[in-house]
């Protein structure tokens, strides 16, 4: 098993978070965990280090920050970024945030902003984790237009275009959502399992409001099978692959 996002740095594991380590890696091949704002990056990059060939790390910038950080900001994640890119494994989560995000002055911003980090990306030669909410037909236009190659859509939530994704060759990852979401049920049904992973998004979607944990990607894991129909273990081992494959897990 294998969480391809998560956030290990947030505050909520401050109490605990070498024990949570310690229980993922009873369970689990690896977790990846993903930095979304330029505070975090010292402890993200500590994890990693602290824990090779277990934890992996993106590294990007949430589009729902477009407001509160400067450009010398973004411009000091960027060169972080590059001056550490033989320990980050892809660029995100980067993408756009309309739910949060109102102004159109802001939201072309984001856009301005999503472009810059997928050329980034290319530069460094790095796959690309994506963050749409309420904005899934610009998210699609952008990634297309810049020939996006290398992308996982997580938490992807328009089931109506699948046909493009799948098109596009683009992955998506499943998270908690899925036990109880039909729309994410349809999007699961209809994507290939060899594009399809797991997450979690930890310490959010928790049970009964919660800390969750990458180790609950367990019950993705017999979510997916349930819906497609196939065996928890083929189910586990497609997604492992797929994981490290998509962020050179060794």
């Amino acid at each position: 098993m294998i969480d391809v996002h998560c956030h290990l740095e947030q505050k909520d594991y401050n109490p605990d978070r070498d024990e949570v380590i310690k229980r993922c890696k009873k369970k689990m091949d690896a977790v990846v965990t993903s930095c979304a704002h330029p505070r975090d990056f010292d402890l993200t990059l500590s994890l990693k280090k602290q824990h090779p060939n277990f934890i992996y790390i993106c590294i990007g910038l949430h589009p729902e920050y477009i407001k509160e950080l400067k450009p010398k900001d973004k411009q000091q994640l960027i060169q972080k970024i590059k001056d550490n890119q033989k320990d980050i494994s892809a660029v995100g989560e980067i993408g756009l945030d309309y739910f949060w995000t109102k102004e159109q002055e802001f939201r072309e911003k984001q856009k301005q902003m999503f472009k810059e980090f997928i050329a980034l990306a290319k530069e460094l030669e790095k796959p690309i984790v994506i963050h749409s909410r309420d904005a899934h037909e610009d998210t699609l236009d952008i990634l297309e237009e810049t020939e996006a190659k290398q992308v996982l859509l997580h938490l992807w939530g328009a089931n109506q275009l699948v046909p493009r994704i799948i098109k596009n060759n683009y992955n998506i990852s499943f998270g908690p959502i899925l036990l109880r979401s039909k729309k994410h049920k349809k999007i699961c049904r209809d994507m290939p399992l060899d594009k399809i992973m797991l997450e979690t998004d930890a310490p959010w979607f928790g049970e009964n409001r919660q800390r969750n944990e990458p180790t609950s990607v367990e019950k993705v894991i017999a979510r997916i099978a349930q819906i497609k129909n196939l065996d928890a273990e083929e189910v586990d081992k497609a997604t492992t692959q797929n994981a490290k494959k998509f962020f050179n897990i060794k």
